[in-house]
């Protein structure tokens, strides 16, 4: 039973990999690239096995940005969402991969 998105698609060989990340990759200011974890997702790839191929070429999740603050003082622990935030992108060194 497939219950998560990022398990969603066909097992991916190490080149096919390498050209969706390529395709859906963008320039990033360290000089490697920039890939967004929804482009991922969308792309209906095995999104668990494109993010472990990115972890395996030195990429790192950016961390995603804490959550606002709402609810006064006591705010934080009336949240009952005990999913941590997935990041929204990985950045991967200049040639990597």
């Amino acid at each position: 039973m497939r219950n998560r998105p990022e398990d969603d698609g066909p097992p991916r060989d190490d080149e096919a990999t390498r050209a969706l990340v390529a395709r859906l990759s963008r320039p990033h200011p360290s000089g490697g690239v920039v890939i967004e974890r929804a482009a991922i997702l969308a792309s209906g790839a095995n999104a668990s096995e494109v993010i472990r191929w990115i972890e395996d070429h030195d990429g790192e999740a950016e961390a995603p940005a804490p959550p606002a603050s709402s609810g006064g003082l006591h705010g934080n622990r009336m949240q009952s969402d005990a999913s941590p935030p997935q990041p929204l992108r990985y950045v991967l060194p200049p040639n990597a991969g």
